[in-house]
């Protein structure tokens, strides 16, 4: 099988890192992608928002260089997670991260990356 997802969008939050209890580095990043569906003779812009992890070194530097409204190219697999609460199931579908190029201009740090960030995935 095959399991394999391009994505380009924009972030619509700012990057979260945290630490696994290994010290592995996680970031979760919340993508928006829009995208022109014709209906009838119109075209009407739909929006999907969708979860993305990114591990490790990469993790961090998307952290660090990354913020609400960035243009970035996501690569990974689709991954569906499930949990209960207060006794009801829930599960949704994310992205799991092995490359994410940062597109469109830098954000206003002035040691930010390239405008497309090769960082090797974990």
């Amino acid at each position: 099988m095959f399991n394999r997802v391009i994505m380009v969008g924009n972030l619509c939050a700012d990057p979260e890192l945290r630490y696994t209890a290994q010290g592995t580095p996680v970031c979760n990043l919340r993508l928006a992608v829009n995208e022109k569906v014709k209906s009838g003779d119109e075209y009407k812009e739909e929006v999907l928002f969708i979860g993305v992890t990114v591990w490790g070194k990469q993790g961090e530097a998307c952290s660090q260089y990354l913020d609400k409204g960035r243009q970035v190219l996501v690569e990974g697999k689709l991954q569906e997670r499930s949990w209960e609460s207060d006794g009801q199931k829930h599960s949704k579908v994310e992205i799991n991260a092995v490359n994410v190029k940062f597109l469109g201009s830098k954000a206003d740090k002035p040691d930010a990356p390239p405008e497309e960030s090769d960082v090797e995935p974990f």
